[in-house]
């Protein structure tokens, strides 16, 4: 057997698909920090004036920043899809729950994500309209982008659930967990549409920072996991090719 014959594939399309990580919440934190300042989030109790202002004086920025997440958002597709070739790895686990993994974040997305670039993006369009359509544009994008964050709860299920059965252990038992974890912080931000003070409003501790931080933290632990991951599969094919 040649050494061509049994040397590890690169993956090189699962590296190309990793490594857009990074770069999509980097523009992310761009966009969404940087540009709209919405994160962390405004207070939901500013006024009518406070909310018009807000949207007059961020403007150009929320212009730019929706441009920005058309043209990038689809590169969240590229991380779904290297999730699911390595859950397809796992054993014991079938079919359904990575295509429902998948399922569920293509469904999420757009009320966590582009919608509130909607609401926004049309609450700058005629800066012109009544004041209180655009305090409602605005309450609208927020609610939607913390709101929303619920909808996420499936993908982590799925996920999780995937871990546990798995007999290969592509991913460790501890992230199975994890993923149980921020299932839950994920259900806190439900409240979000009620109190518009303490830790369940749209700015609250429990609501908002706590699912960001255990969500930063989740999403870093996939992504070193998942290079392991291919590192493993490359190894592995090798050996069979041997």
């Amino acid at each position: 057997m040649s050494a061509r014959a049994v040397a590890p594939k690169t993956k090189l399309d699962q590296w190309i698909c990793l490594w857009s990580i990074p770069v999509f919440y980097n523009l992310f934190g761009l966009i969404f920090v940087y540009l709209a300042r919405l994160m962390p989030p405004p207070s939901p109790n500013l006024t009518t004036a406070e909310k018009v202002e807000f949207i007059r004086t961020h403007a150009p920025n929320l212009q730019a920043a929706m441009v920005i997440l058309m043209l990038s958002l689809g590169l969240a597709s590229l991380t779904n899809g290297l999730v699911v070739v390595q859950m397809k790895r796992m054993e014991g686990v079938g079919h359904w729950l990575p295509y429902g993994y998948l399922a569920a974040l293509a469904t999420a997305a757009l009320p966590g994500c582009l919608f509130c670039g909607f609401m926004f993006s049309l609450a700058t369009f005629r800066p012109d309209r009544d004041p209180e359509i655009i305090a409602m544009l605005y309450d609208a994008g927020m609610l939607s982008f913390v709101g929303s964050l619920g909808v996420f709860i499936v993908q982590y299920l799925m996920f999780g659930i995937a871990v546990f059965l798995d007999k290969r252990e592509v991913f460790p038992k501890w992230f199975g967990y994890m993923s149980i974890w921020a299932l839950v912080t994920e259900l806190v931000a439900g409240p979000i549409w009620i109190f518009r003070t303490g830790p369940f409003a749209w700015d609250g501790l429990l609501a908002f920072y706590q699912g960001t931080i255990i969500f930063v933290a989740w999403q870093t632990c996939q992504t070193v996991l998942l290079a392991k991951a291919i590192k493993r599969q490359q190894l592995e094919e090798a050996a069979v090719a041997a």
